[in-house]
């Protein structure tokens, strides 16, 4: 009888642990029409310049901060950003203590194995910023391809995969930080530098007397696009549609110029 009574009070305990973790909203996933009866839009973001940054001011902007409030407001809800590790992310949206990720994240299968990503909003890739004045004889991308060539990648980096694949015999070297790899093509120490755009586009436009920008196409390209949980038609359809609308009413394109490719939003951050 004591045995029965303590396998009952240890069952019932059970199952009001996961009975509490069930009705937790951090730890469900909420579909569609619970979103909209919250009243909030939980978004999960990353710092990634000029994704997501901080202000002088301790408040989050970016392309994909603005992306975030537009699509709330359209939602008729409030937006509710939550800021992750990047590698946080899909962790945290399948925990469902977000609802969203928008965060420029691109779109890929294995990625696409775990969420639903919307329609593609953005492009996106990795750029070369070649120094001016030690590149201006030369004629093709291929003079880049030599082993007295110096291109510089960040270290640990996707560029520098990308380097290692495309310029396979130029002497590459790498760099901990941004600022540096900037500053060794600024100096000239570096015939051109690979990195993530837009900061390419961004060192070209800051320094157009010592960079330029050899290439119109990215040396890899792919689409962002925002992702949710698996199993929700119903949201997947509305954010497609809003992602439809808001590019042909020209939204989507007019703010991706201004914090893609402008430096006007600089003062916001410094």
């Amino acid at each position: 009888m004591h045995h029965l009574i303590k396998t009952l009070v240890l069952l019932s305990a059970m199952l009001f642990s996961f009975t509490a973790f069930a009705a937790d909203p951090k730890n469900s996933q909420r579909d569609f029409q619970q979103i909209l009866d919250s009243g909030e839009l939980r978004i999960g973001v990353a710092l990634f310049s000029p994704w997501v940054m901080r202000a002088k001011d301790g408040q989050l902007v970016g392309s994909e901060i603005d992306m975030a409030r537009r699509l709330a407001a359209d939602m008729g809800i409030k937006p509710e950003i939550g800021l992750y590790e990047w590698t946080a992310l899909i962790d945290t949206l399948e925990k469902g203590e977000i609802d969203i990720i928008i965060s420029g994240m691109g779109i890929k299968p294995n990625r696409a194995l775990r969420v639903n990503f919307s329609r593609p909003y953005g492009d996106a890739g990795i750029g070369l910023a070649a120094n001016t004045e030690l590149t201006k004889d030369f004629k093709s991308i291929d003079d880049m391809k030599r082993s007295s060539i110096n291109i510089g990648v960040q270290t640990d980096s996707v560029s520098a995969s990308v380097a290692q694949r495309m310029f396979s015999k130029t002497n590459i070297k790498t760099y901990p930080t941004q600022e540096g790899l900037v500053d060794a093509v600024l100096k000239g120490e570096l015939h051109a530098m690979i990195a993530a755009n837009p900061l390419p586009r961004f060192v070209a436009l800051q320094h157009p007397e010592k960079v330029d920008m050899p290439l119109v196409k990215p040396l890899l390209a792919f689409k962002e696009g925002m992702a949710i949980n698996k199993g929700d038609a119903d949201f997947l359809n509305f954010i497609n549609s809003w992602v439809v609308a808001r590019t042909a009413d020209a939204w989507i394109p007019s703010t991706r110029r201004y914090w893609l490719e402008s430096l006007e939003w600089q003062e916001q951050v410094k």
